[in-house]
């Protein structure tokens, strides 16, 4: 049975022992602090002895949601009407300075049976740090509160994008991805002292590194999948690499067919804008089999190579042939080591235009184009 969201403000059980919390509500009250202070107008009574939660469970999480429980002593429990939940973000010097000012979250809840889901995309966000305490409360006739001591507060992180979620960026991505363009080379830029330290350091091969966090907050790829970055976009009117880009004056190419073949599988990981009019769609391939293909598999949805709307490998008389989505930036994500001697690198003529790179760039949290309904 489909589950309601919290933000309609009611849901149905999902089992004799759990439920989803009932008329959730973020109502402008002042409840207590974690130390048990209340101002003069929250409208709750004087504290009165009521059963203080601990051994609080945290449970089932994902990016957007989380189940919760936790032990009370019996003692007045038949007294308790309602639970109040204190949710704050965790505080983080590097958090994204761009999204909306974060509010501590207080939620009230009907007092049902344990565990149950805390569900909300305008509250939670994925890949976040959060504290949790939680107080019980009797609501009394008059409308006041009688509330017992805060429990202990418990620390948790909610999840990356799972498979569902991906999907939903992916088929918003598929709707402007546009017109495909053939192409026949892949290429990276870099400093002429990157492929140096390649052949002095690294045996003339260019290793997998961990991506960095740009792109969707909750992408299950940020931090966590290694690979070499490479482009694949053309000049519409010449069908070639521009000669501009951000990342260096150097450029290593090499045909398409080294690095995507019938022997590599096609993952699609990300969909994202950086406050600009243009968007960028990330694309791994991973040859089949290989650790990389393995992580995509369990996290990310799988592409049809000879089929899709970003990038496609099809055979056109015995010959492999390229194209790729021109109204997207597409950057492609390759899991393994590739060895410089597999193709070219070469000067390009054209300009480093660093306001182009996207090294660690902050997803645009308002944009209607790439976002969906489960936090940024």
């Amino acid at each position: 049975m489909e589950v309601p969201r919290l933000d309609r403000a009611l849901s149905s059980p999902s089992s004799p022992c759990e439920e989803v919390i009932k008329n959730l509500s973020l109502e402008a009250i002042q409840l207590c602090d974690r130390d048990g202070n209340k101002s003069q107008d929250s409208g709750i009574a004087e504290m009165e002895e009521l059963p203080v939660p601990h051994n609080i469970k945290i449970s089932n999480i994902t990016c957007d949601s989380f189940k919760i429980s936790w032990e009370m002593d019996s003692k007045s429990k038949d007294r308790i009407t309602h639970y109040f939940i204190d949710l704050n973000k965790k505080e983080n010097k590097n958090s994204n300075k761009f999204k909306h000012k974060d509010v501590p979250t207080k939620l009230v809840a009907k007092a049902v049976p344990l565990p149950m889901t805390v569900r909300g995309h305008w509250f939670l966000s994925p890949r976040t740090e959060y504290t949790v305490a939680v107080q019980t409360a009797s609501k009394q006739v008059d409308g006041d509160y009688v509330v017992s001591e805060w429990s202990e507060i418990i620390e948790f992180c909610t999840a990356d994008y799972s498979k569902v979620h991906l999907t939903q960026l992916l088929e918003k991505a598929e709707v402007i991805a546009g017109r495909m363009l053939k192409f026949s080379v892949f290429y990276r830029n870099q400093h002429k002292e990157y492929f140096d330290y390649i052949r002095e350091h690294h045996g003339n091969a260019m290793q997998p590194s961990v991506k960095d966090n740009s792109g969707s907050h909750g992408s299950p790829i940020s931090g966590k999948l290694e690979g070499i970055f490479f482009s694949c976009s053309t000049e519409f009117n010449t069908g070639k690499p521009p000669q501009d880009s951000p990342y260096g004056r150097y450029r290593f190419e090499i045909a398409a067919e080294k690095l995507f073949n019938p022997n590599t599988n096609l993952y699609f990981g990300d969909f994202y804008c950086m406050y600009t009019a243009y968007h960028y769609v990330i694309l791994v391939i991973a040859p089949e089999g290989s650790p990389g293909d393995e992580f995509c598999k369990q996290r990310l949805p799988q592409l049809n190579s000879k089929d899709n709307k970003f990038l496609t490998c099809t055979e056109e008389d015995g010959v492999l042939v390229y194209h790729h989505a021109q109204d997207v930036i597409l950057e492609i994500i390759y899991t393994d080591p590739v060895d410089l001697s597999l193709g070219t690198v070469a000067e390009i003529t054209g300009h480093q235009l660093m306001s182009l790179s996207t090294a660690n760039a902050k997803k645009d949290p308002s944009c209607k184009t790439c976002n969906i309904s489960v936090g940024r």
